[in-house]
């Protein structure tokens, strides 16, 4: 068992070297172009020239990089290109708006996922084919689209809440919860609509199995032969796509937070990329990774504690 875990250490690890360097390099591929962006349109080749060796820019990129990383390591992501502001104390910021929508929204997802999987796989018949037709509306429709039908709907028409803005919980729990409710409720639409499928098919397959027969023919009961044998059987791939979640909700909070105007990390990403302001962008990129790393890995652990079968076979 320790011997697995240091080897997805290992791995993961070597994923986040990968993912690190391969955006590394999109962004640091051309000194001058950055230069130009920090100083302005109006920008002499001189200057240019001037703020591309002040920035570091005109040395090998593996130099650059290794520099990055090993300041990293020690816990300092560098300073933006235009405010000067250290990429740390941005983060301290912005990472908790952000996860303040994609927390709740995971466990709600997770729960919401298992019950209509659960619902889909046992009842059948109507139960199924509702659950399905809704998983696919909830893929087909934009997150953009789910975002303004619940922004007329609630904070138009019904006017119970705020349409945009942040609130921290610091200065008022009640206005933070609700600031923080639609953007929930936008991104918990996507999450219930990809892992409710996959979790019914999950529980599809499981129920299949002949030792569902055989606990069915010795007579425990279907509520203990669901929740306590085939969900805990289920969990394995179930866990996967809560691993997987987490990932499609970071991607959603970085078009949520532009829809209403959040000041989460995701913006910041998103506007530091459109200013080639290349520290930001990598510390928000190395924020995601440590979280989708730390995420599979626990993904990996439960999956160990439920399913020992699993555990053999890793």
């Amino acid at each position: 068992m320790v011997g697995t875990l240091i080897r997805k250490f290992v791995r993961y690890c070597a994923v986040s070297l990968c993912v690190t360097f391969i955006v590394f390099a999109l962004m640091y591929g051309n000194g001058e172009a950055i230069a130009h962006s920090v100083l302005g349109v109006k920008a002499t080749p001189e200057a240019i020239a001037t703020k591309v060796s002040e920035l570091g820019l005109d040395r090998p990129l593996f130099v650059q990089y290794g520099e990055w990383l090993t300041n990293a390591l020690h816990g300092d992501l560098g300073r933006s290109f235009y405010t000067g502001q250290k990429v740390n104390e941005a983060l301290m910021q912005r990472v908790p708006v952000t996860f303040s929508i994609v927390i709740p929204s995971l466990l709600l997802a997770a729960v919401i996922s298992v019950l209509l999987g659960v619902l889909a796989s046992v009842r059948g018949g109507v139960a199924d084919r509702v659950v399905q037709t809704l998983s696919v509306l909830g893929n087909a429709i934009p997150s953009f689209i789910v975002a303004i039908a619940l922004v007329f709907f609630f904070a138009i028409w019904m006017k119970i809440l705020p349409p945009t803005g942040y609130v921290s919980p610091a200065v008022s729990i009640s206005q933070w919860a609700a600031t923080i409710t639609l953007p929930v409720l936008t991104l918990l639409v996507g999450g219930v609509a990809s892992a409710a499928q996959q979790f019914r098919t999950a529980m599809l397959d499981t129920l299949g199995q002949d030792y569902v027969r055989t606990l069915r023919a010795r007579g425990l009961s279907e509520a203990n032969v669901i929740f306590r044998h085939v969900l805990r059987n289920a969990a394995a791939p179930g866990m996967t796509v809560v691993s997987l979640t987490v990932f499609n909700l970071l991607g959603g909070a970085v078009f949520i937070e532009q829809v209403f105007a959040l000041p989460g990390y995701g913006q910041l990403g998103n506007v530091s990329a459109q200013t080639s302001d290349v520290p930001m962008v990598m510390g928000t990129v190395a924020v995601t990774v440590v979280v989708v790393v730390v995420v599979n890995f626990v993904a990996d652990l439960l999956i160990a504690a439920l399913n020992p079968k699993a555990r053999k076979n890793q």
